[in-house]
């Protein structure tokens, strides 16, 4: 059995798209970042971030509704600039995927740690390690075993967190009841904070924060009626994160105060401070539990995003193992197996020298780099065959996308920053590099060709 079943939902598509994207881990981490550069301005800037991303999801709305494809980005680019092409793209994309599963998998241990350090539990330094592993490997058996089931799991572990977070947020407007003008000096470009240029400047962590949305395509197998569902989900997690990360950075930005914006951009857990301020411990405690499990959901959708990747590169001539399909379940299960090794692999190598939130920021970074490079091949594939179908006006839209995803790259790795960081985009470099013997290893990888839509 070499194909996938056919029987997933708008539900799991939306559920895996919205556990990569992590919106709880934007409102834990990202938004302190933003608030550095923009100031006051962080919901407008995470708005105009979105209307960016919403550039990139064009391009991969218009081929999910023509190519139904495991390998999402891989079969994209492969079908505009060939298989050569696509082939890096899409091994690239495996990378992103599984350090996106290492970053999910490590902050699963660090803040499960972190909650019961604040119900009074004795913990070894060694514990976030152990209990990282362990949700891989859970993550792992609901991926393997039914991906309705899996998808369901993640969208309601998501939904969880993000009410949580909602309920502060609504405490802290109900406490300090912002006005208009309070609303307006939100929207207003900050002079104390350079203006556009800081908005500018924190563009790259808001672009940042919708990272992941597409991966709702690799289900394109999968769903019922594909071309309607896929463009939904890719849709769909882009608007709903957008208006979520909108409010919680203006919740923080109001609960924290317009003279405490300082404070607010160097917290390490602005909802821990928040919560303890305008409700109470408990709610903290919650908040810890709350990103811990909506890590573990992120954990589940990479490690499946990233089975199904290398499901298509095996079909594609890498390695028929590969394309194993399990007969019950109907799901891949050596793909889906090299997953999650190589998702908590980094973990287990590199846990003892670090804390979760570096190895977070580590892992991540390759990711995004990878992940960056997949955007733009996408972005200059649909404007390819706009240009070819005589489309110029989606032509001129859709390459808006890759224009400013250079930017932000460019913005990612200069100035250079301090070691380690200085070595991770080297590590994308590498792995992509290797992917060019690959291809004369495996010639077949020259002449794949990809399934369109009946």
């Amino acid at each position: 059995m070499t194909s996938l079943v056919k029987r997933l939902s708008l539900i799991e598509a939306v559920g895996l798209s919205l556990a990569i994207v992590a919106p709880t881990l934007t409102a834990a981490f990202n938004i302190s970042l933003v608030v550095r550069s923009a100031g006051p301005t962080a919901p407008l800037a995470f708005l105009i971030a979105a209307l960016a991303t919403g550039f990139v999801a064009l391009s991969f709305i218009s081929f999910s509704k023509r190519v139904a494809h495991a390998g999402s980005a891989y079969a994209y680019i492969t079908h505009t600039f060939g298989p050569s092409v696509g082939f890096v793209a899409g091994w690239a994309l495996a990378l992103a995927y599984t350090m996106f599963g290492a970053s999910m998998a490590s902050l699963f241990g660090g803040f499960t740690v972190a909650a019961l350090r604040s119900l009074g539990v004795a913990t070894a330094s060694w514990w976030w390690i152990a209990v990282s592993a362990a949700g891989v490997l859970s993550a792992w058996a609901l991926s393997y075993r039914d991906m309705r089931l899996a998808g369901r799991v993640m969208l309601t572990i998501e939904g969880i967190a993000v009410l949580a977070i909602l309920y502060l947020c609504v405490t802290i407007l109900r406490e300090t009841q912002p006005d208009l003008s309070q609303i307006t000096h939100a929207l207003t470009p900050s002079t104390a904070f350079d203006g556009w240029r800081g908005i500018g400047y924190s563009m790259v962590f808001c672009v940042l924060s919708f990272a992941g949305f597409e991966s709702a395509a690799t289900l394109g197998e999968e769903a019922i009626n594909p071309r309607r569902v896929i463009p939904i989900a890719v849709f769909g997690s882009v608007a709903l994160c957008a208006i979520f990360f909108a409010l919680v950075a203006f919740s923080e930005v109001i609960g924290f105060g317009f003279d405490q914006l300082n404070a607010l951009a160097s917290a390490d857990a602005p909802l821990d401070a928040l919560s303890q301020r305008y409700a109470s411990k408990s709610l903290s405690v919650a908040l810890d539990i709350a990103a811990a499990i909506t890590c573990f959901s992120g954990t589940i959708g990479a490690i499946t995003a990233a089975g199904r990747i290398l499901f298509a590169l095996g079909r594609a001539g890498l390695s028929r193992s590969l394309t194993h399909i399990h007969p019950t379940f109907g799901t891949p299960t050596i793909a889906g197996a090299l997953s999650a090794i190589a998702v908590v692999a980094p973990i287990l190598v590199f846990g003892k020298n670090v804390v979760p939130g570096d190895l977070y920021s580590y892992t991540s970074t390759v990711a995004v780099l990878a992940l960056i490079l997949n955007y733009i091949g996408v972005g200059c594939a649909e404007t390819v065959e706009a240009v070819r179908e005589g489309r110029l006006r989606w032509a001129l839209a859709c390459c808006v996308g890759p224009l400013l995803l250079v930017w932000i790259a460019v913005r990612t790795v200069l100035p250079v920053p301090a070691w380690p960081a200085s070595v991770l985009p080297y590590i994308t470099l590498v792995w992509v590099i290797v992917a060019l013997p690959l291809l004369r290893w495996r010639p077949k990888l020259r002449e794949a060709r990809i399934q369109f839509v009946e």
